[in-house]
Parts: structure tokens; C-alpha cells; sequence
């Protein structure tokens, strides 16, 4: 009896920014890890990210640096955050390759946007319709921070949530990725105006092009954008436009 409710004490506990060095007190905070690495991607490296359990469901916050060092993502840090795959009327995809300052993953190409929502009032949310109504609003966000895209060219509702995917990827020794990531489609012509800072290089691909850069060996790919390359994105593709309703808003979280 004891012992189930010293549990329940220790569990009651929030993971914050502020208790999370008390209740994991061997987490890695040390600063060696981002020296070297780009000003302002160091600055990003302090915005507040949702951390969650394996459900979803928010449990506290931490930084960025902290959610993608790898000695606290072994640990069980993880954390939410979403990839947008853009479409234009040509049902081309929209990619992207990562700029060479990124501290995660430079240099490899990746779908049209991929970032986290942050602990703020309009991107956070404990409930599915909530989490999805914040992690669009992040995507707007992220859109004209890292391509110029300028949020009346993306409205809201023009954004359609799929699924979510749960995976686990190491960027090199010391950084990776630990994620609830919340798959959303959308189809518009927008204007281009990327951050140097961010991204390195756009092309917009058919289904058949990306099968063929998949072949260049000199390419790399992020590996989030293979597994859901690998899993359903072609089968989404296809019915962008005839077929896409059942696939959307799906409750389970897939795990990768």
C-alpha cells in the first residue's frame, strides 16, 4: 500500500521547465553540446516545447534543447510536434532541404515544414480537437518563419489533420528527435521567401520525382519523412484530391 502511494506522490509531480532537473536530476543541461553551433539556432534552442507521455497527453514543458539532446530523449523525454506536407494545384509537393546551421539534422531534405507547437494559450491543447486546433496554428507559425509564407495564403481551414505518428531518431552523438508528430495536409499556391537561416533549398515534386531522389545516394532524407514516405504518404498523395476524408483525423497514434 505504501509503495502505491509513494507513486501516486511522486507522479503527481508536473514535469516543468523548473522540476524537471529535481525529478530526473542526472538530465543532461550542460551547455557543451551547442558550442560551435549558429547564433540564432542556439536561440531557438530556448523556446518552450510540450512535453508528453506516451498518450499525448501534456505533462509539462521543457526546452528544445533539452527535448532533443539525446541523453534525456534515452531517457523517456518526449515531446509533440508536427510535419506539414504543402501541395500545390499541380499536386506537387513542397520540399525542403535543412539549412547547414540547423543543430538537428543540416543539410537533409524533409517535407514542406516540420517544427513543434510551443507552451503558449494558442498552441497547446490536453484534448485531440484542441492539440490539433494548436499544432495548425503553430504550422501557420512555423510556415512564415522558415519559407515567407504568409498566413492568409494558409488559412486555418484549409489544413487537414491525418494522424499521428510516435517515433524515435538520433540526429548524430548528441542530438536526435522524440515525438508525437501530427501529420497535416494542405493544398495552396503560396509565395516563397525562405530564411537562409532555416532553409537551404525548395523544389516542389510529383509522387514519382520523390521516388526518384529517394535513389540518389547523394541525398539524405530526414528520417521522419521516410518512415511516413515509407508507411502512407503515397497513399494520402493519391487521394489528395477524390479521397483524403478517410483518412483524416485519425484517434489512434501511430507507432513508428
Amino acid at each position: 500500500m505504501s509503495v502505491t502511494t509513494t507513486e501516486t506522490q511522486t507522479r503527481s509531480v508536473p514535469i516543468t521547465a523548473e522540476t524537471i532537473l529535481s525529478l530526473f536530476p542526472d538530465i543532461d543541461t550542460s551547455g557543451e553540446a551547442l558550442e560551435g553551433h549558429d547564433e540564432e539556432q542556439i536561440r531557438l534552442m530556448d523556446e518552450v516545447c510540450i512535453v508528453t507521455d506516451e498518450n499525448d497527453m501534456p505533462i509539462g514543458t521543457a526546452s528544445k534543447k533539452l527535448c532533443h539532446l539525446m541523453t534525456n530523449i534515452d531517457k523517456g523525454l518526449l515531446h509533440r510536434a508536427f510535419s506539414v506536407f504543402l501541395f500545390n494545384d499541380k499536386n506537387e509537393l513542397l520540399l525542403q532541404q535543412r539549412a547547414s546551421e540547423k543543430i538537428t539534422f543540416p543539410d537533409m531534405w524533409t517535407n514542406t515544414c516540420c517544427s513543434h507547437p510551443l507552451h503558449m494559450a494558442s498552441e497547446t491543447g490536453s484534448n485531440l480537437e484542441d492539440s490539433v486546433l494548436g499544432v495548425k496554428n503553430a504550422a501557420r507559425r512555423k510556415l512564415d518563419h522558415e519559407l515567407g509564407i504568409k498566413k492568409e495564403q494558409v488559412p486555418l481551414e484549409d489544413f487537414h489533420f491525418l494522424t499521428r505518428i510516435h517515433y524515435k531518431a538520433p540526429s548524430d552523438g548528441k542530438w536526435g528527435e522524440h515525438e508525437i508528430d501530427y501529420i497535416l495536409f494542405i493544398k495552396a499556391n503560396v509565395d516563397l521567401n525562405p530564411s537562409p537561416n532555416e532553409v537551404k533549398d525548395v523544389q516542389y515534386v510529383s509522387a514519382e520525382k520523390l521516388k526518384q531522389l529517394f535513389e540518389d545516394p547523394s541525398l539524405k532524407f530526414t528520417p521522419w519523412f521516410k518512415l511516413i514516405c515509407n508507411s502512407m504518404l503515397f497513399e494520402w498523395w493519391a487521394n489528395l484530391d477524390t479521397g483524403l476524408d478517410k483518412y483524416k483525423n485519425e484517434q489512434q497514434i501511430r507507432r513508428m
